[in-house]
Protein backbone atom coordinates (compact mmCIF):
# COMPACT_ATOMS: atom_id res chain seq x y z
CA UNK A 1 0.00 0.00 0.00
CA UNK A 2 1.29 3.45 -1.14
CA UNK A 3 2.73 5.83 1.88
CA UNK A 4 -0.50 7.75 1.36
CA UNK A 5 -3.09 5.30 0.86
CA UNK A 6 -6.39 5.88 -0.75
CA UNK A 7 -9.29 4.52 1.02
CA UNK A 8 -13.10 4.63 -0.89
CA UNK A 9 -15.86 4.90 0.84
CA UNK A 10 -19.79 4.81 0.16
CA UNK A 11 -22.52 5.96 2.80
CA UNK A 12 -19.84 8.86 4.24
CA UNK A 13 -22.45 10.77 5.06
CA UNK A 14 -24.71 8.58 7.31
CA UNK A 15 -23.96 8.29 11.13
CA UNK A 16 -21.51 5.49 10.71
CA UNK A 17 -19.78 7.29 7.64
CA UNK A 18 -19.00 10.56 10.03
CA UNK A 19 -17.25 9.08 12.11
CA UNK A 20 -15.15 6.76 9.71
CA UNK A 21 -13.54 9.68 7.75
CA UNK A 22 -12.49 11.29 10.15
CA UNK A 23 -10.80 8.51 11.82
CA UNK A 24 -9.21 7.33 8.23
CA UNK A 25 -8.29 11.12 8.25
CA UNK A 26 -6.97 11.14 11.30
CA UNK A 27 -4.65 7.69 10.16
CA UNK A 28 -3.18 9.42 7.72
CA UNK A 29 -5.32 8.43 4.51
CA UNK A 30 -5.96 10.26 1.43
CA UNK A 31 -10.39 9.91 1.88
CA UNK A 32 -12.14 9.96 -1.13
CA UNK A 33 -16.09 9.62 -0.88
CA UNK A 34 -19.29 8.81 -2.94
CA UNK A 35 -21.85 11.43 -2.52
CA UNK A 36 -25.25 12.86 -4.29
CA UNK A 37 -23.98 16.08 -3.15
CA UNK A 38 -21.18 17.84 -1.37
CA UNK A 39 -21.27 17.25 1.88
CA UNK A 40 -20.79 19.72 4.82
CA UNK A 41 -20.68 18.64 8.19
CA UNK A 42 -19.62 20.74 11.04
CA UNK A 43 -17.96 17.09 12.20
CA UNK A 44 -15.62 17.46 9.07
CA UNK A 45 -14.32 20.81 9.62
CA UNK A 46 -10.73 21.15 8.10
CA UNK A 47 -10.42 17.57 6.63
CA UNK A 48 -9.56 17.90 3.16
CA UNK A 49 -11.58 14.83 0.88
CA UNK A 50 -12.02 14.36 -2.44
CA UNK A 51 -15.75 13.57 -3.48
CA UNK A 52 -17.26 11.98 -6.40
CA UNK A 53 -20.74 12.93 -7.16
CA UNK A 54 -22.97 10.37 -7.69
CA UNK A 55 -24.42 7.11 -6.12
CA UNK A 56 -24.70 2.89 -6.45
CA UNK A 57 -26.52 3.12 -9.74
CA UNK A 58 -24.16 5.74 -11.86
CA UNK A 59 -21.46 3.23 -13.23
CA UNK A 60 -19.26 6.33 -14.30
CA UNK A 61 -19.21 7.78 -10.41
CA UNK A 62 -18.51 4.04 -9.29
CA UNK A 63 -15.54 4.04 -12.04
CA UNK A 64 -13.85 7.56 -10.47
CA UNK A 65 -14.29 6.27 -6.90
CA UNK A 66 -12.15 2.54 -7.28
CA UNK A 67 -9.98 3.58 -9.63
CA UNK A 68 -6.52 3.88 -8.05
CA UNK A 69 -7.98 3.19 -4.79
CA UNK A 70 -5.95 0.97 -2.15
CA UNK A 71 -9.32 -0.18 0.08
CA UNK A 72 -13.08 0.80 -0.85
CA UNK A 73 -14.92 0.36 2.48
CA UNK A 74 -18.60 -0.59 1.63
CA UNK A 75 -20.89 1.78 4.17
CA UNK A 76 -23.84 2.75 2.15
CA UNK A 77 -27.21 1.14 2.38
CA UNK A 78 -30.82 1.12 2.69
CA UNK A 79 -32.34 0.72 6.68
CA UNK A 80 -35.74 1.63 5.04
CA UNK A 81 -37.84 0.44 2.07
CA UNK A 82 -41.53 0.30 0.54
CA UNK A 83 -40.70 -3.57 -0.38
CA UNK A 84 -37.65 -6.24 -0.44
CA UNK A 85 -37.29 -5.28 -4.32
CA UNK A 86 -36.40 -1.92 -3.33
CA UNK A 87 -33.67 -3.35 -0.70
CA UNK A 88 -32.16 -5.87 -2.90
CA UNK A 89 -31.82 -2.87 -5.39
CA UNK A 90 -29.58 -1.01 -3.37
CA UNK A 91 -28.08 -3.42 -0.20
CA UNK A 92 -27.58 -6.45 -3.35
CA UNK A 93 -27.21 -4.85 -6.87
CA UNK A 94 -25.76 -1.88 -5.42
CA UNK A 95 -22.82 -3.79 -3.54
CA UNK A 96 -22.08 -6.50 -7.03
CA UNK A 97 -21.92 -3.77 -8.93
CA UNK A 98 -20.15 -1.84 -6.63
CA UNK A 99 -17.48 -4.93 -6.04
CA UNK A 100 -17.20 -5.71 -10.18
CA UNK A 101 -16.18 -1.75 -10.39
CA UNK A 102 -13.64 -2.05 -7.85
CA UNK A 103 -12.43 -5.81 -9.09
CA UNK A 104 -11.84 -4.76 -12.56
CA UNK A 105 -10.52 -1.22 -11.83
CA UNK A 106 -7.95 -1.92 -9.02
CA UNK A 107 -7.94 -5.71 -9.27
CA UNK A 108 -5.16 -5.64 -5.52
CA UNK A 109 -7.43 -3.09 -3.82
CA UNK A 110 -9.26 -4.73 -0.35
CA UNK A 111 -12.82 -4.54 0.02
CA UNK A 112 -14.60 -4.02 3.15
CA UNK A 113 -18.42 -4.61 2.72
CA UNK A 114 -20.28 -3.20 6.19
CA UNK A 115 -22.91 -5.55 6.15
CA UNK A 116 -25.53 -6.32 9.47
CA UNK A 117 -25.66 -8.85 12.26
CA UNK A 118 -28.89 -9.18 11.16
CA UNK A 119 -27.70 -11.28 7.48
CA UNK A 120 -27.66 -14.26 10.08
CA UNK A 121 -31.08 -14.51 10.11
CA UNK A 122 -32.33 -13.38 6.37
CA UNK A 123 -35.84 -15.27 7.05
CA UNK A 124 -36.33 -12.40 9.44
CA UNK A 125 -37.06 -9.14 7.54
CA UNK A 126 -36.47 -7.92 3.61
CA UNK A 127 -33.50 -5.74 5.37
CA UNK A 128 -31.86 -8.54 6.85
CA UNK A 129 -32.61 -10.74 3.56
CA UNK A 130 -30.67 -8.25 1.55
CA UNK A 131 -27.78 -7.77 3.04
CA UNK A 132 -27.48 -11.48 3.21
CA UNK A 133 -27.82 -11.09 -0.46
CA UNK A 134 -25.29 -8.15 -0.51
CA UNK A 135 -22.67 -10.30 1.36
CA UNK A 136 -22.98 -12.88 -1.39
CA UNK A 137 -23.14 -10.79 -4.22
CA UNK A 138 -19.73 -9.45 -2.75
CA UNK A 139 -18.17 -12.60 -2.48
CA UNK A 140 -19.43 -14.17 -6.27
CA UNK A 141 -17.17 -11.38 -7.20
CA UNK A 142 -13.78 -12.13 -4.81
CA UNK A 143 -14.58 -15.62 -5.11
CA UNK A 144 -10.77 -16.46 -6.47
CA UNK A 145 -9.35 -13.08 -4.61
CA UNK A 146 -8.10 -14.79 -1.49
CA UNK A 147 -7.84 -12.12 1.25
CA UNK A 148 -9.04 -9.34 -0.21
CA UNK A 149 -12.84 -9.06 0.97
CA UNK A 150 -13.65 -8.60 4.50
CA UNK A 151 -17.28 -9.05 5.12
CA UNK A 152 -18.06 -6.90 8.70
CA UNK A 153 -21.36 -7.15 10.66
CA UNK A 154 -22.00 -4.94 13.34
CA UNK A 155 -24.58 -4.70 16.06
CA UNK A 156 -26.49 -1.57 17.66
CA UNK A 157 -23.95 1.21 17.13
CA UNK A 158 -25.07 4.21 19.02
CA UNK A 159 -23.12 7.67 19.85
CA UNK A 160 -22.78 11.05 18.89
CA UNK A 161 -24.70 12.36 15.74
CA UNK A 162 -26.70 9.54 15.75
CA UNK A 163 -30.80 9.79 15.73
CA UNK A 164 -31.55 6.41 15.73
CA UNK A 165 -30.88 5.31 18.87
CA UNK A 166 -31.67 8.48 20.41
CA UNK A 167 -34.99 7.33 21.19
CA UNK A 168 -33.49 4.76 23.89
CA UNK A 169 -32.59 7.66 25.67
CA UNK A 170 -35.14 9.82 25.53
CA UNK A 171 -37.47 6.72 26.47
CA UNK A 172 -34.96 5.49 29.34
CA UNK A 173 -35.60 9.56 30.72
CA UNK A 174 -39.40 8.88 31.62
CA UNK A 175 -41.07 7.65 34.90
CA UNK A 176 -42.36 4.22 33.08
CA UNK A 177 -40.85 2.67 29.71
CA UNK A 178 -42.15 0.26 27.28
CA UNK A 179 -39.78 -2.82 26.87
CA UNK A 180 -39.65 -4.20 24.06
CA UNK A 181 -38.21 -7.19 23.03
CA UNK A 182 -36.56 -10.03 25.55
CA UNK A 183 -33.63 -11.75 24.23
CA UNK A 184 -29.86 -10.01 24.69
CA UNK A 185 -28.02 -7.77 21.59
CA UNK A 186 -24.64 -6.74 21.40
CA UNK A 187 -23.78 -3.01 20.78
CA UNK A 188 -20.79 -1.05 19.95
CA UNK A 189 -19.65 2.71 20.40
CA UNK A 190 -19.35 4.30 17.16
CA UNK A 191 -15.42 5.09 17.73
CA UNK A 192 -14.76 1.63 18.10
CA UNK A 193 -16.28 0.70 15.05
CA UNK A 194 -15.05 3.27 12.82
CA UNK A 195 -11.51 2.88 14.55
CA UNK A 196 -11.96 -1.04 13.56
CA UNK A 197 -12.74 -0.08 10.33
CA UNK A 198 -9.58 2.09 9.76
CA UNK A 199 -7.33 -0.84 11.06
CA UNK A 200 -8.79 -3.02 8.70
CA UNK A 201 -8.54 -0.86 5.56
CA UNK A 202 -5.17 0.43 6.47
CA UNK A 203 -3.59 -2.94 7.39
CA UNK A 204 -0.15 -4.31 6.29
CA UNK A 205 -1.69 -7.51 5.34
CA UNK A 206 -5.06 -7.93 3.74
CA UNK A 207 -7.56 -9.53 6.29
CA UNK A 208 -10.68 -12.04 4.44
CA UNK A 209 -13.44 -13.25 6.06
CA UNK A 210 -16.70 -12.34 7.82
CA UNK A 211 -16.46 -10.88 11.07
CA UNK A 212 -18.48 -9.35 13.66
CA UNK A 213 -17.99 -6.18 15.67
CA UNK A 214 -18.96 -6.14 19.58
CA UNK A 215 -17.84 -3.88 22.37
CA UNK A 216 -16.39 -4.96 25.51
CA UNK A 217 -18.95 -7.64 26.13
CA UNK A 218 -19.77 -9.61 23.14
CA UNK A 219 -22.35 -11.95 25.04
CA UNK A 220 -24.42 -8.37 24.72
CA UNK A 221 -27.16 -7.16 27.08
CA UNK A 222 -30.64 -7.73 28.10
CA UNK A 223 -32.86 -4.73 27.07
CA UNK A 224 -33.65 -4.13 30.38
CA UNK A 225 -30.49 -3.69 30.94
CA UNK A 226 -29.63 -1.40 28.38
CA UNK A 227 -32.59 0.67 29.27
CA UNK A 228 -31.73 0.95 33.03
CA UNK A 229 -28.04 1.70 31.81
CA UNK A 230 -29.52 4.89 29.50
CA UNK A 231 -31.59 5.78 32.52
CA UNK A 232 -28.04 6.20 34.46
CA UNK A 233 -26.91 8.01 31.58
CA UNK A 234 -29.20 10.41 31.37
CA UNK A 235 -28.96 11.15 35.31
CA UNK A 236 -32.01 9.88 36.26
CA UNK A 237 -31.60 9.15 40.48
CA UNK A 238 -34.23 6.35 40.60
CA UNK A 239 -34.55 3.57 37.88
CA UNK A 240 -37.66 3.58 35.29
CA UNK A 241 -40.31 1.07 35.70
CA UNK A 242 -40.70 -1.58 32.97
CA UNK A 243 -43.50 -2.27 31.15
CA UNK A 244 -42.91 -5.18 29.31
CA UNK A 245 -44.88 -5.29 25.52
CA UNK A 246 -46.21 -8.83 24.69
CA UNK A 247 -44.66 -10.36 21.28
CA UNK A 248 -47.56 -10.78 19.94
CA UNK A 249 -48.33 -6.77 20.60
CA UNK A 250 -45.66 -6.03 19.36
CA UNK A 251 -45.74 -8.23 16.10
CA UNK A 252 -49.52 -6.67 15.25
CA UNK A 253 -48.26 -3.04 15.72
CA UNK A 254 -45.21 -4.17 13.28
CA UNK A 255 -48.15 -5.41 10.68
CA UNK A 256 -50.08 -1.96 11.17
CA UNK A 257 -47.16 -0.18 10.86
CA UNK A 258 -46.25 -2.07 7.32
CA UNK A 259 -49.60 -1.75 6.51
CA UNK A 260 -50.26 2.09 7.14
CA UNK A 261 -46.93 3.18 5.39
CA UNK A 262 -48.35 1.23 2.32
CA UNK A 263 -51.57 2.97 2.58
CA UNK A 264 -49.45 6.06 2.60
CA UNK A 265 -46.92 5.23 0.14
CA UNK A 266 -43.95 5.41 2.57
CA UNK A 267 -41.29 3.71 4.07
CA UNK A 268 -41.82 3.25 7.80
CA UNK A 269 -38.63 2.33 9.96
CA UNK A 270 -40.71 0.32 12.24
CA UNK A 271 -42.23 -2.51 10.25
CA UNK A 272 -43.62 -6.57 10.21
CA UNK A 273 -40.19 -7.82 9.91
CA UNK A 274 -38.00 -5.27 12.07
CA UNK A 275 -40.45 -6.41 14.81
CA UNK A 276 -39.85 -9.99 14.01
CA UNK A 277 -36.45 -8.95 14.19
CA UNK A 278 -36.59 -7.23 17.69
CA UNK A 279 -38.55 -10.12 19.09
CA UNK A 280 -35.39 -12.40 17.68
CA UNK A 281 -33.57 -13.59 20.80
CA UNK A 282 -30.28 -13.71 19.97
CA UNK A 283 -27.86 -10.98 18.32
CA UNK A 284 -24.87 -11.58 20.47
CA UNK A 285 -21.57 -12.42 19.24
CA UNK A 286 -19.71 -15.21 19.87
CA UNK A 287 -15.84 -14.79 20.43
CA UNK A 288 -15.06 -16.77 17.24
CA UNK A 289 -17.12 -14.20 15.39
CA UNK A 290 -14.63 -11.41 16.10
CA UNK A 291 -12.13 -9.73 14.46
CA UNK A 292 -8.67 -10.81 15.40
CA UNK A 293 -7.26 -9.07 18.54
CA UNK A 294 -4.26 -7.76 16.49
CA UNK A 295 -6.66 -6.10 14.21
CA UNK A 296 -8.56 -4.49 16.86
CA UNK A 297 -9.73 -4.89 20.35
CA UNK A 298 -12.97 -2.64 21.41
CA UNK A 299 -12.28 -0.43 24.47
CA UNK A 300 -16.06 1.36 25.30
CA UNK A 301 -17.57 -0.91 27.24
CA UNK A 302 -21.77 -0.08 27.70
CA UNK A 303 -21.77 2.30 30.39
CA UNK A 304 -18.95 4.98 29.34
CA UNK A 305 -20.64 4.47 25.71
CA UNK A 306 -23.94 5.67 26.77
CA UNK A 307 -22.39 8.15 29.49
CA UNK A 308 -20.71 9.79 26.61
CA UNK A 309 -23.67 9.39 24.56
CA UNK A 310 -26.37 11.30 26.65
CA UNK A 311 -23.83 13.90 27.50
CA UNK A 312 -23.08 15.05 23.57
CA UNK A 313 -26.87 14.76 23.32
CA UNK A 314 -27.66 17.02 25.72
CA UNK A 315 -24.69 19.26 24.96
CA UNK A 316 -26.22 19.46 21.10
CA UNK A 317 -29.68 20.40 22.48
CA UNK A 318 -31.11 16.64 21.27
CA UNK A 319 -31.84 15.51 24.76
CA UNK A 320 -33.43 17.71 28.10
Amino acid sequence: MSREPIVAVTGATGFLGLHLIAALASAGARVRLLARRPPAHEFWSGLDVDVVPGGLEDGEALERLAGGADALIHAAGLIKAPDRRTFMRTNRDGTHALARTLRRLAPDARLIVISSLAAREPQLSDYAASKRAGEEAARAVYADADGQLTILRPPMIYGPWDRETLAIFKAASRPVVPLVGHGRLAAIHVTDAAAALTAIALAPVPLGGTYALADTRPAGYAMADMLLEAARAVGRTTPPRLLPIPGAVLQAAGHASSWWGAIRGGSPIFTAGKAREIRHPDWTVAPGELLPAEVHQSTIGLADGFRDTAAWYRTAGWLS
